[in-house]
């Protein structure tokens, strides 16, 4: 097992370029201040330098919102953001227990996943699948982490999530904290009314995600 010394990073050249990211992002971003009680602990954890994007965002950040909360990227935790990526990933012995094969490392309001493959998919090592709503399927989205981090910031963000968009959204958005969720019924990938229609309120996020495997094996999809 590698010392702090040995994964922190004292040039933060890392650190650097994601501030020269959030300084051109196109969508409003935050970052959420970091939770030092936290942050060098999911480090060793994890066994992650600060050279990688994934290091820098747990050791310099609480975590980042992307437009309002709508996107959710884990750091060390903050009270907008009361999970760390160790505590959502259950790590036990350097490994993810919620999903074992991957690492969560973020996810959507309306209870989309991210999570980097660490083997729990076909496709590449180190690639970003998507747990989409509307689906229930874990789609790779042909990308890095450091990819991903940077579409968040300066992608075309809300046409990728239009069709789950609804009038004033926003609103609702921010008023669930980073431990919450909103629940669509009838859910995005089942039949019935435009989005605008369909009941919505605020749960755990942890409730979208058992409802996601539950549902995927009702339909098979396990």
């Amino acid at each position: 097992m590698k010392s702090f010394n040995e994964l922190f990073d004292k040039t933060e050249s890392t650190w650097k370029t994601l501030n020269e990211w959030v300084e051109n992002a196109k969508n409003h971003v935050e970052l959420l201040p970091v939770n030092s009680k936290e942050n060098q602990k999911i480090l060793l954890e994890l066994q992650i330098t600060t050279k990688s994007l994934l290091g820098t965002v747990v050791y310099y950040t609480g975590g980042i919102l992307v437009n309002d909360g709508w996107l959710r990227i884990l750091g060390s935790g903050d009270s907008r953001l009361p999970r760390n990526l160790a505590t959502w990933n259950q790590i036990e012995n350097g490994q993810s227990m919620r999903l074992p094969g991957s690492l969560l490392v973020a996810d959507d309001v309306v209870g989309g996943f991210f999570a980097i493959n660490g083997g729990a998919f076909e496709g590449n090592i180190g690639d970003v699948f998507y747990l989409a709503p509307d689906t229930l399927e874990w789609e790779n989205l042909d990308m890095s982490y450091s990819d991903f981090v940077n579409w968040t910031l300066t992608g075309d963000v809300n046409r990728f999530y239009e069709t789950f968009q609804w009038e004033n959204w926003s609103d609702m958005v921010r008023k669930a904290t980073g431990d919450k969720g909103i629940l669509i019924y009838p859910y995005l990938w089942a039949e019935g009314e435009e989005i605008e229609l369909r009941s919505k309120s605020i749960v755990p996020v942890n409730e979208l995600w058992e409802l996601n495997l539950d549902n995927r094996k009702k339909l098979g999809l396990e």
